[in-house]
């Protein structure tokens, strides 16, 4: 029995899981295609209305997707917004022309200047922000204006590497007006609680390569979650993982949901063992079939009930050294 046969629906981040810079991780989009489940796309890239990351997921094969299949940050930072300040308020938004259009359409007044006065500021990512657009929101922050930023990712997962993320841009706000914004996007269970709300779903699955936020936020959000080594988080990320950013299963891609649950929870696998010792970790057995990722289940379990952080891993025999080389 796979593990998409145990939920309703697939609640599914974007970079670093579904694509990478616009192009398609290896069996993303086969295994979405076959899952057979309702798809809600997560995402805390807030610079893409959801029409065209709609048209962008059917260019690379997902081709029944619309629209409302789409839930960014920047939907969920107007809906927050909304809780806060009256309709028809001034805000200034820095971030795209969508973003912008999203607050139109939340009923606010978006107004280009901290000189109109704006009782908020809707922070989400533009790659063409700069210092005259963050100059405007210390402005508008310093002036009284409430802060709202779609989310707090410190990296953006691109083709050449991890490009700045919108929190980084955040972080500059904060450092200049002293003011922590409230973030609608993950880690936060807001999205994933009006994603699951959409799709009518009663048992959905949080589906995310990095842990602060994907696994975090459906973690919070009371959520089963399901990690891919595709994107941000890797090996000894997992390994040094705190409590609440442990996913409830770890997979090497999409590909791995036509696996059983047990096959992918923290536990000993592929003739591996491991043993704690203070902070290390020693790793030992396999097989010459072993895999890197059984290696890591193994690993996860011991680590996962240290009360220590893992320093190091050391392995011991030939298959604990050839599995070792593909975590870094």
């Amino acid at each position: 029995m796979s593990v998409i046969t145990e939920y309703d629906s697939l609640l599914l981040d974007l970079d670093g899981t579904v694509y990478e810079g616009g192009r398609a991780i290896n069996h993303a989009v086969s295994s979405i295609n076959s899952s057979g489940l309702p798809v809600m796309y997560v995402t805390n890239n807030a610079s893409r209305a959801p029409e065209m990351v709609a048209a962008q997921l059917r260019e690379i094969g997902l081709t029944e997707t619309s629209k409302s299949d789409v839930m960014t940050s920047a939907q969920a930072a107007c809906l927050m917004a909304a809780d806060h300040i009256p309709a028809g308020s001034k805000v200034y938004v820095l971030g795209t022309d969508s973003f912008r259009d999203l607050a139109r359409e939340a009923g606010f007044k978006v107004v280009a200047s901290a000189d109109d006065s704006p009782v908020a500021v809707l922070h989400g990512h533009n790659p063409e922000t700069g210092w005259a657009q963050l100059s405007e929101a210390v402005l508008s922050i310093n002036a009284g204006a409430q802060y709202f930023a779609s989310n707090l990712d410190s990296t953006l997962p691109m083709e050449r590497g991890k490009h700045i993320g919108n929190g980084s841009m955040v972080a500059a706000v904060s450092h200049a007006t002293g003011v922590t914004p409230l973030s609608a996007g993950k880690p936060g269970p807001a999205m994933f609680h009006a994603a699951a709300t959409t799709l009518s779903s009663s048992k959905p699955l949080a589906v995310g390569d990095r842990l602060d936020t994907d696994i975090a936020g459906g973690n919070a959000a009371g959520m089963d979650t399901f990690q891919v080594l595709t994107g941000v988080s890797g090996y000894f990320d997992l390994l040094r993982a705190i409590p609440a950013e442990r996913p409830t299963f770890i997979a090497a891609s999409l590909q791995d949901l036509t696996k059983t649950p047990d096959e992918l929870r923290a536990g000993a696998q592929g003739g591996f063992k491991a043993l704690i010792d203070g902070s290390v970790l020693t790793l030992s057995g396999g097989t010459p079939t072993s895999s890197p990722i059984e290696a890591l289940r193994t690993a996860l379990e011991v680590a996962w009930a240290s009360d220590m952080e893992v320093s190091h891993v050391d392995p011991e025999g030939p298959e604990a050294i050839r599995v070792l080389k593909s975590w870094w």
